[in-house]
Parts: structure tokens; sequence; C-alpha cells
């Protein structure tokens, strides 16, 4: 991950509040862990290199850095990271998530970034996070215990860093993570350490229920709500 991204607990600098710039699992195997990265992009930044078959697969139980600081306007958590993100140390990485595509479509970024250019997230006032920090092939590896002990993480996480809102990825696991059994896709009645709460589709390929353009509609909601209709 980009030395300039803020590992969760390393404090990030203080600055102005950043704005957002115009119009953010699969598995690696059958079943999807609930993270991954994007189809076509403008480019790696200088220095990508995709993993090995062997650096996927011992990437098992590795972590990725928070994308987190101040004054974020959208904090999105995944549910937790594939074997090739992991390997990778980027958020959303492996081929075929619509995570990076979903974000330049609902205007959230101004160019359809590659994961290794996370790191120019926080200046335009977004974050990426985890409910469970370890990384798996399997999204039936995540116990439900371990989910709601993730769920305790991220709140703490979320009332130290006050994002003006926290996007999760994926209804199922949040359902599970924070005890809402009827929570929907879209903005949620209750907060999360004080901070509104928006659940979004898990970006995969694998989730057949909603296309890119689906996607995208979803995240463009929440984009107005966070910044005001585009244009």
């Amino acid at each position: 991950m980009p030395s300039d991204a803020f590992p969760h607990p390393t404090p990030a600098s203080d600055g102005p509040a950043p704005a957002f710039g115009g119009p953010a699992s699969a598995s690696d195997g059958p079943a999807p862990a609930l993270d991954g990265p994007t189809p076509a992009s403008g480019g790696p930044a200088p220095g990508f290199r995709r993993p090995t078959p062997d650096e996927v697969a011992a990437a098992a139980g590795q972590t990725i850095p928070d994308l987190v600081g101040p004054d974020l306007r959208v904090l999105f958590s995944g549910i937790n990271p594939s074997l090739y993100s992991a390997a990778t140390g980027h958020h959303f990485a492996r081929p075929g998530n619509r995570f990076w595509p979903s974000l330049h479509r609902s205007g959230f970024t101004p160019r359809l970034l590659h994961p290794s250019e996370q790191a120019e997230l926080p200046a335009l006032g977004l974050g990426i996070t985890n409910v469970v920090a370890r990384a798996t092939a399997r999204a039936d590896e995540l116990s439900p215990a371990e989910l709601i002990a993730g769920g305790r993480t991220l709140t703490a996480l979320v009332a130290r860093w006050k994002p003006h809102y926290l996007a999760v990825l994926g209804v199922t696991a949040y359902r599970t993570a924070f005890a809402r059994r009827a929570a929907s896709i879209g903005p949620q009645e209750e907060t999360i350490g004080g901070v509104p709460v928006w659940v979004l589709p898990n970006p995969s390929g694998l989730n057949a229920h909603f296309q890119i353009d689906d996607l995208a509609r979803e995240f463009a909601a929440l984009r107005t709500a966070a910044t005001g209709p585009a244009g």
C-alpha cells in the first residue's frame, strides 16, 4: 500500500476538509470473499506488479492497512479482503470487482482509478476499511462471531475518525455484524459510532443481482446525499 495512505491506528495530519473530484469481493476460488478489484482502468500506478498464484495463496490471513484520515465524506467498508487484494496490498484489487468502476461512474472520482492508485482517495474525501481485517479465499470462512467482533472494531474506528457517512458494501454481512436483521440496501435509520450509515451492494463480480449500472446508481444515491447533485 502506498506510504501516504493512513494505516489505522496511526493518526493522519490535520488539513482542510477534502472535496470530491467530480461526475469507491470476490474470492480466489469458486466462492467469493467479500472484497476484491477493477476490470479495465486507466492503468496501474508505477511499480505495480500482479501477484503470482503462490503469492496469492500465501496471503491468507494477511491484512491491508485502512485508508483513513480526517474529514472524510465517505468511509467505505468492505467485508474482508480477498487473497488477491491482500497479496497486492490494495483494496478491492481482484480483477472483476466493480468497486472502482462504480466509484467513477457514480461521480465519486473524476476518472477511473486502478486499485494501486488508492492513495488518491483521501484527497477526494474518501476512505476504505473492512469489517474483518484478515484475508480469506472464501466468504464462508468468516464466522458470525468474527463478523460481530469486526463490527465492534469498525464502530470504534468510525467513532474516532467521524466520516460524514459510513458505507458498508454487503447487506448480508452488515445484518450479521451489527444485528440489523431487517436492514436493506440504502440509508439506515440507525447510526454507527454516531455516524450515518448507508448500505451498498457487494461489488464483487459474482454478485449477479447487481450489474454495473445498478451499482453505479446505488453509489450515486450515496454521493448525492454526501455532496449534493453533480454538476
